[in-house]
């Protein structure tokens, strides 16, 4: 029985060439099917019905078939910019671009923080740094803007992805959860919560993405600001 159990496994065995990008693109699909914790190389050998050698052949182990999975999805949001496009409008199509990418595959913005030597993260520095200096922005201004950008792009786009699973995972409407919030908010003190008061019916309109983009709007509002010494900003 031993030995038919074996010839029935070789028998399953994948016929055509393995490469890293097929083992790359299983490792996605399960990532994105049932999150971080469900991809072992046990899982991935039986997605591709194949043996534990045929994959360390092509990765090293699992945080770099992770690295490789983030660099895959990320990789296309900063190479599809239009040449032509101006500095601010590329910085506008590489934030969107990652808060989608996150939006899809919730699991990039856990991997993006956790390892920040990687090459998909840096990439991304380097895209965002490359048109700042486009904008004007002077070189020892680079590091500090390129970082708010950054980190508000991976903030909103990593709570935009949890809020998601969390409201999926809920089976709640989102128009639904909105609608109580607001209803919520409605019943505030106005005099302790004025803003929140008002906020209240514009939150059922709520769009993530547009509300995402206005602040990646204001931030490149003030990096212009600031490093053009803008004599009409207010003074303390």
């Amino acid at each position: 029985m031993k030995v038919m159990a074996t010839r029935t496994e070789r028998a399953r065995r994948r016929t055509d060439a393995l490469s890293r990008d097929v083992i790359v693109e299983a490792a996605t699909a399960i990532l994105d099917a049932e999150g971080e914790d469900a991809l072992t190389l046990r899982a991935l050998t039986e997605r591709l019905a194949t043996g534990y050698g045929a994959i360390y052949h092509h990765i090293k182990d699992r945080n770099d078939l992770l690295a490789a999975a983030t660099d895959h999805l990320i990789s296309p949001v900063l190479t599809g910019l239009a040449a032509c496009a101006k500095p601010q409008q590329a910085l506008r199509g590489v934030a969107l671009g990652l808060f989608d990418a996150i939006d899809a595959h919730p699991w990039i913005g856990a991997q993006l923080n956790r390892e920040p030597w990687r090459p998909a993260l840096l990439d991304v520095y380097e895209s965002i740094s490359e048109q700042l200096q486009a904008l004007g922005v002077p070189q020892q201004a680079l590091p500090d803007s390129a970082g708010v950008l950054v980190n508000y792009i991976l903030g909103v786009a990593g709570q935009n992805a949890a809020n998601a699973r969390a409201l999926a995972s809920s089976k709640m409407d989102r128009s639904a959860f909105l609608a109580h919030v607001a209803a919520q908010w409605a019943q505030l003190d106005p005099a302790r919560y004025p803003s929140m008061h008002k906020a209240g019916p514009q939150l059922r309109e709520h769009d993530d993405r547009e509300q995402f983009l206005s602040g990646i709007d204001l931030i490149l509002s003030g990096i212009e600001t600031v490093n053009r010494g803008d004599k009409n900003s207010p003074a303390c």
